[in-house]
């Protein structure tokens, strides 16, 4: 593939950007990426995985072990004693118990990184039959539920009954 800028050279650098939804792809040399003053890993104006990992999860590597604006105080989970910022520099946890334990900082990174907490992409054809209709019953029943609260009961009888026709299905 050719750079996109000068059309002359291969492109070494391949990034997606994604703002508001709008996905943009650059393909670009390393001289017109240093031009257009894009980081290139791997040269001595590059980012090490580190560096990327600990800005996801808001760690200042100023301060190891301290969260930007925390105090040092640094909870530990209680089966294998793993901090946060013990993760943030290893990019995994310790055991299983890690991920209830950090789970709401674990919540506001994926909401961060993702947009989102659950998967929302497609379900294959042929594989996903009962995942589409589990899928189809939780927005059903989110429906049904906000239906209830706004107090629009004919709605809500309407998807009561779709909801019981899928039950009844599976």
């Amino acid at each position: 593939m050719q750079c996109q800028e000068c059309g002359k050279r291969p492109a070494t650098l391949h990034f997606t950007k994604i703002v508001n939804g709008d996905k943009t792809e650059f393909h670009l040399c390393d001289a017109c990426a240093k031009e257009r003053g894009e980081i290139i890993p791997g040269t001595s104006n590059g980012f090490s995985i580190h560096n990327l990992i600990s800005g996801l999860l808001d760690f200042d590597l100023n301060h190891p072990g301290q969260i930007h604006g925390a105090e040092p105080k640094q909870p530990k989970c209680n089966e294998c004693g793993m901090t946060y910022a013990q993760f943030s520099k290893m990019g995994r946890f310790g055991c299983s118990s890690c991920y209830d334990y950090f789970s709401p900082r674990l919540d506001a990174l994926l909401r961060r990184i993702h947009g989102n907490t659950a998967h929302v992409g497609k379900i294959p054809l042929r594989t996903g039959g009962a995942l589409h209709a589990r899928k189809q019953l939780e927005q059903l029943r989110a429906k049904l539920a906000q239906a209830v609260q706004n107090e629009e009961f004919e709605k809500a009888a309407f998807l009561r009954d779709e909801i019981r026709k899928l039950e009844k299905q599976a």
